[in-house]
């Protein structure tokens, strides 16, 4: 029993130390030397102030900036440590009672706007924490967020033109907009 019991601890004790300390020292070592910004998460500063994430979405709902999808993380939205869908069908009443009061709270912030709501402004993502829009989303709101900052449209359209990024390697994914980036952006245009 002894000479099966030495073997079988001492394994253990040495994968334990290559994969619990070795590989995450050396995984984490090589991540903070070849991208460190996204090793330490993707963090947006602005004045010496963290602002957000650029990977994870904010819950914008003053009328001057523009909305991100919505976020069926709990207890608030966004809430990284709770991402998360909200798993309904689309024959789930909670569902379609949703996207109408989202569809009503844009709406009622924008009544002139008598275009399709883009569905990304309607239904949450997988996640909850998705921090991009499509173009569509965004120039559906160009009009409201012109107008709230004293803007003409045609230069908010042409700022979400500039911060439209395109499909990854040119053919992988949708081209998308950046939310936080783009607010971001805005707030520079005021000063």
């Amino acid at each position: 029993m002894k000479t099966m019991i030495r073997p079988a601890v001492s394994l253990f004790v040495l994968l334990s130390v290559v994969t619990g300390l070795l590989y995450p020292a050396v995984v984490t070592g090589v991540a903070q030397t070849l991208f460190p910004a996204a090793a330490n998460g993707s963090l947006i500063v602005k004045d010496g102030k963290t602002v957000g994430a650029e990977l994870i979405g904010q819950n914008f709902t003053d009328p001057k900036y523009f909305w991100g999808r919505p976020s069926a993380t709990g207890p608030m939205p966004y809430n990284a440590a709770a991402s998360s869908g909200s798993n309904q069908g689309p024959l789930n009443p909670a569902l379609v009672d949703a996207a109408n009061g989202r569809a009503a709270a844009l709406r009622a912030a924008d009544p002139s706007n008598a275009r399709p709501i883009p569905i990304e402004l309607l239904t949450a993502s997988a996640s909850g924490l998705d921090p991009h829009i499509s173009p569509a989303a965004a120039n559906y709101q160009a009009e409201r967020v012109a107008r709230a900052r004293g803007f003409d449209a045609p230069t908010v359209r042409q700022l979400v033109a500039r911060h439209t990024e395109g499909r990854d390697l040119g053919m992988l994914g949708e081209p998308r907009v950046n939310v936080l980036m783009l607010n971001l952006a805005l707030d520079t245009l005021n000063q």
